[in-house]
């Protein structure tokens, strides 16, 4: 099966679709992943998307499209992926249908991880982190013995700009403005099922092997 995970930064797809490739022994394709091994790696495409990234510009969807091309082609990806980060975008979508067809594969699934904005506004924006040692603590989740001081090495915390409220309700309203249309672009393919992101960990997995299942027993 190919799986599509879509969920707003701070929903927690990252986690979940390592957990669901895992259960299902299918690898777990973050696009962020693939830029981090072709830049590692040196490929004409890592090579290719440096140049745009060093000069501050966005990596157009022809080198992103090209790098998810050469890993569905793995040999690994043959009993299916699960997508994560990749597509954010109409074009994107239809773009990786073509992907797909070339080995006559589709997307069989498109999981919707559905958090609300002040939900993942929290999540998001408690995040303190340590001057002195790098430690990261958070004020809801993993709060310090002491306000503002590293339980480690007693240095003060601080709050980096990408953590700051502000920064990441926008970057909140940005994903949800760009991807409503591919949840709806899903939805009318009837291969979208909307997956409760506010539960724990544990039972987001279970309801997400759920859907997986019936949709196996669906093509069975």
């Amino acid at each position: 099966m190919n799986i599509l995970l879509l969920g707003a930064p701070g929903a927690g797809k990252g986690t979940q679709a390592e957990l669901l490739a895992e259960h299902l022994h299918i690898p777990h394709v973050a696009s962020g992943d693939l830029f981090r091994e072709a830049l590692r790696s040196d490929t004409p495409l890592g090579r290719e998307a440096k140049g745009y990234i060093d000069r501050g510009e966005l990596v157009p969807d022809a080198v992103t499209i090209a790098m998810v091309r050469e890993r569905l082609a793995a040999p690994d990806s043959r009993e299916g992926v699960i997508l994560d980060g990749f597509p954010r975008t109409i074009e994107q979508a239809r773009a990786l249908d073509e992907v797909l067809a070339e080995q006559r594969q589709k997307v069989d699934l498109v999981a919707f991880i559905r958090v609300r904005p002040d939900e993942l506004l929290k999540r998001l924006s408690g995040r303190w982190t340590c001057r002195d040692c790098g430690g990261v603590y958070h004020t809801l989740y993993n709060p310090p013995q002491r306000p503002g001081v590293c339980d480690a090495c007693g240095g003060a915390l601080y709050q980096r700009p990408d953590d700051r409220p502000e920064t990441q309700s926008r970057r909140i309203e940005v994903y949800l403005a760009q991807t409503s249309p591919l949840v709806e672009h899903y939805r009318r393919r009837r291969v979208l099922v909307e997956i409760d992101g506010e539960q724990d960990i544990a039972r987001v997995q279970d309801d997400l092997r759920k859907a997986v299942t019936g949709k196996q027993q669906a093509k069975a």
